[in-house]
């Protein structure tokens, strides 16, 4: 185990580094100055070559590229004042620090996350596992048809919806907005509720497919039909042989999906005006704001590289016929 994560650290690195290399070099393909966001409408020339010189733009771009990845381990010093690792410099466009500004708006996609994966796992899951239990009947029809219908279904179509019907036509919900939970627990669940119900939406129609497949697949299997010729209740063979083996690609789906969802969900955080990093990653390219963006991306990059690895770490734990070696 202690091997095969030092690989794949090891190889999430380098990913990092491709990531990162290629969202700097391709930021300088836009025509515009960054420096010109700054420098404003009354912009000189020796205003603007102040400010280029104190967003370190005045080097050449192999030298901007490695003070920044260097001042992400080791920290920097800028004009603003020092910079301690991990270090993603100072805001083009309002002279903030990256880092702070990330570590402001994480619990915001946090919550919005871990809300919505709670609901689309306990809903598409249950859905799914009913439906291979009562296989060919009207129940298994019904929820094949439901979810095939969900998953055609986009967050920019359900979200407006959701407002239009929930809020301002029948009035039973108020305008979402996140309240942190240290400050008081029932508007953060009542602000974050109809988020949580749109991301549930979508994602348990792939779940519910998903989960039922592979449990059909799996009732098929030789280590199953034993298990039921030994005559082993069929609640027993369902939910301890077949439904174990059937994680995998439930799993595999779910720790991309996570992974998407804790490096910012931008639709859904930009439907319903929520200060997370989807938000902040969507502002940050219409700003040109280099900094932010290699932030974010890079803090989007690693979430979806870690869960990757947790994900064919735990495939182990789940299936013992899986080694990793």
């Amino acid at each position: 185990m202690l091997r095969f994560l030092i690989r794949r650290v090891a190889g999430a690195t380098v990913i990092l580094l491709i990531i990162s290399a290629v969202t700097f070099f391709l930021f300088f393909a836009v025509p515009r100055d960054p420096a010109l966001l700054a420098c404003g409408k009354n912009c000189t020339p020796d205003a603007l070559d102040i400010i280029h010189k104190q967003m370190g733009l005045d080097t050449p771009l192999p030298q901007q590229y490695w003070d920044f990845m260097s001042g992400v381990v080791t920290g920097r010093d800028f004009a603003q004042g020092p910079c301690p690792a991990p270090c993603f410099g100072y805001s083009f466009a309002d002279g903030v620090p990256v880092w702070g500004t990330i570590v402001d708006r994480f619990p915001t996609t946090v919550s919005l996350t871990l809300g919505g994966a709670v609901l689309f796992l306990i809903i598409g899951l249950g859905a799914g596992m009913l439906a291979a239990w009562k296989r060919g009947t009207f129940i298994d029809k019904s929820f094949s048809s439901v979810s095939l219908v969900l998953s055609s279904m986009q967050i920019y179509f359900i979200g407006p919806l959701a407002l239009a019907l929930l809020v301002y036509n029948l009035e039973w919900f108020s305008q979402p907005e996140y309240v942190p939970l240290t400050e008081d627990p029932v508007a953060w669940f009542t602000g974050l509720l109809i988020p949580w119900m749109v991301i549930q939406i979508i994602f348990t129609a792939n779940y519910t497919r998903m989960s039922r497949s592979t449990l059909i697949e799996q009732l098929q299997e030789d280590h199953v039909r034993t298990a039921r010729a030994k005559g082993l209740s069929r609640r027993t063979v369902f939910f301890r042989y077949a439904w174990r083996g059937s994680l995998i690609p439930i799993v595999t789906i779910f720790g991309v999906d996570m992974g998407s969802l804790f490096g910012g969900a931008m639709i859904t955080e930009q439907t319903f005006a929520l200060p997370g990093l989807g938000t902040l990653a969507v502002q940050s390219v219409v700003e040109k704001d280099l900094p932010m963006v290699m932030g974010v991306m890079l803090f989007a990059a690693a979430f979806i590289v870690a869960f990757n690895i947790l994900v064919d770490a735990a495939y182990a734990f789940i299936d013992p016929r899986v080694r990793l070696s």
